[in-house]
C-alpha cells in the first residue's frame, strides 16, 4: 500500500513541486492501483506526508520509485554523470522531500484560512439580512485549545468589517456573524428554530402518564358509585368484576369494600395531583435557573403580567383629538413654591461635571469581569464573544464616545 501510495503521489505531482490540484489525481491513481482499499483524499495525502517524513523508505528507493513513475525525471541525468552525482542526488532528494512536505502543509493552511474567511463572510452577510428574532440561538462552546485557536484566527479578519461599522447595530451584527462562523467551523450544533419560538409548549411525558392514571381512576370511581347505587348494566358489572377479581359479590360486606376502594382511589388521585404540582414547581425552578444563566433580561421579562385591555368599544377618532387638545393646549398657571427659587440660586454655583472619557482599559476591565456565558441582550451574544474578539472593544469604545458626545443613541 505504501509503495503504491508513493507511486500515485509522484505520478500526480509529475515531477513538479508546486502542484495545487494533485490530491484528486493522486486519489484517482491510487484507486486504480489499489481498488480493494477505500480511503479519502485527505487520509491519503496525510499518509504520503507521514511516509516521506518518517523515512520508511531509503533515499535510493524513493529515487527509484520516482524514476519509474515519472519517466521524464530520469532523462535529465546522463550515464557519465551517474557515479559522481550519486551523493549530490541523495541530498537533492532529501531537500525535495522536505520542500514537498512543507509546501503541502503551507497549501493546506492557506486553503483552511481561505475556507474560514469564506465562512466568516457568509455568516456576516446572512446575519445582516436576518431579523433579530429569527437569528439562531448561539450555544456554549468548549474552551479547548482548538476552539481558542479558531477564535484567534478569526479575530484579525474582523478588522476589515469593523472599520466600516458606524453604529451599535452594525457592530452587533458583525460580532454575531463572527460567533456564528466559529460555531460552524468547529461543528457546534445550532438551533434552526430561531429565538422567537420561546419555550417548548409540549406536555412532558411524566405529566401525560400521571394524567392518564388520574383519568382511569376517575372513570373507575364513577362506575363503582353507579354499581353501589344499584346500576347493574353489563358494562358496569364487567368493570366491577375486573376491579374485584376473585371476590364474590354475594358477600355481605361487598358494599363496604366498594366504599373502601372508592376512598382509596380518591386518595390516590389527590396524591397524583400533588405529584404533578411538585414536579411542575421543580421544572419551573430548573428552567428559570437555566434561563438566568443564559439570558437574564428574558427571565425578568417573563415575570411581567400581561396587560389587560378594556373590553368596551374603541373611542372615535374624531373625539380623541378635541379631548387631548383640551388637556394639553390650554395654558395653565402653575403655583410654584418659594423653595424652587432657593434651589435655582443654589444650583448656579455648582461646577459642571467633567466630560466622561472612556479609555480602552475601562472597556477591557468591564469585559474581563463579565461572566463568560451570560447574554443579557436580546441578540443572545455571550460575553465570551467579546473576550475572544478583542478588536471589537475598540469599536465599542469609539461608538460609545460618539454617543456621549452627540447625546443621541440609535435604535438598538
Amino acid at each position: 500500500m505504501n509503495t503504491n501510495a508513493l507511486r500515485a503521489y509522484f505520478r500526480a505531482k509529475g515531477g513538479e513541486v508546486g502542484g495545487l490540484a494533485y490530491r484528486a489525481r493522486m486519489h484517482r491513481l491510487f484507486a486504480e492501483l489499489e481498488p480493494s482499499i477505500t480511503v479519502t483524499e485527505q487520509n491519503l495525502a496525510g499518509r504520503v506526508r507521514y511516509i516521506l517524513r518518517s523515512n520508511i523508505f531509503a533515499v535510493t528507493e524513493l529515487e527509484r520509485l520516482r524514476r519509474e513513475t515519472v519517466p521524464s525525471w530520469s532523462e535529465n541525468a546522463t550515464a557519465e554523470d551517474a557515479a559522481p552525482q550519486l551523493a549530490e542526488q541523495t541530498v537533492n532528494v532529501d531537500a525535495a522531500v522536505v520542500v514537498d512536505s512543507n509546501d503541502d502543509g503551507t497549501i493546506a493552511q492557506e486553503l483552511e484560512l481561505e475556507q474560514m474567511r469564506s465562512t466568516l463572510e457568509e455568516a456576516i452577510v446572512e446575519t445582516r439580512s436576518t431579523p433579530l428574532e429569527n437569528r439562531p440561538r448561539l450555544p456554549r462552546i468548549a474552551l479547548s485549545k482548538r476552539n481558542r485557536a479558531v477564535v484567534r484566527t478569526l479575530n484579525p479578519m474582523l478588522v476589515t468589517y469593523l472599520e466600516a461599522s458606524r453604529d451599535l447595530c452594525q457592530t452587533d451584527s458583525i460580532l454575531f456573524g463572527a460567533a456564528l462562523a466559529v460555531c460552524r467551523i468547529i461543528g457546534a450544533k445550532l438551533s434552526t428554530a430561531g429565538r422567537a419560538t420561546g419555550q417548548n409548549s409540549a406536555i412532558p411525558a411524566w405529566r401525560i402518564r400521571i394524567e392518564e392514571r388520574i383519568a382511569k381512576a376517575r372513570a373507575l370511581i364513577g362506575r363503582l358509585i353507579c354499581f353501589r347505587s344499584g346500576n347493574t348494566r353489563p358494562r358496569i358489572v364487567r368493570t366491577v368484576r375486573m376491579a374485584f377479581a376473585g371476590t364474590n359479590f354475594s358477600q355481605p360486606d361487598i358494599m363496604q369494600k366498594l366504599t373502601e376502594r372508592i376512598d382509596d382511589l380518591k386518595q390516590r388521585i389527590a396524591a397524583w395531583g400533588k405529584q404533578i404540582r411538585r414536579y411542575t414547581e421543580r421544572s419551573t425552578r430548573f428552567n428559570q435557573n437555566r434561563l438566568f444563566q443564559s439570558d437574564q433580561k428574558r427571565l425578568y421579562k417573563s415575570f411581567e403580567r400581561p396587560m389587560i385591555s378594556g373590553t368596551g368599544p374603541a373611542p372615535n377618532q374624531a373625539d380623541k383629538v378635541p379631548f387631548w387638545r383640551s388637556l394639553w393646549s390650554e395654558p395653565v398657571n402653575h403655583s410654584e413654591g418659594p423653595w424652587t427659587e432657593v434651589v435655582a440660586i443654589q444650583c448656579v454655583g455648582v461646577t459642571p461635571m467633567d466630560p466622561v472619557i472612556i479609555t480602552p482599559d475601562d472597556v477591557a476591565e468591564a469585559v474581563r469581569r463579565a461572566p463568560n456565558w451570560k447574554s443579557p441582550g436580546l441578540d443572545g451574544l455571550h460575553h465570551y464573544r467579546l473576550k475572544g474578539f478583542m478588536d471589537t472593544c475598540s469599536v465599542y469604545l469609539r461608538i460609545t464616545s460618539w454617543i456621549l458626545r452627540d447625546r443621541s443613541v440609535t435604535e438598538f
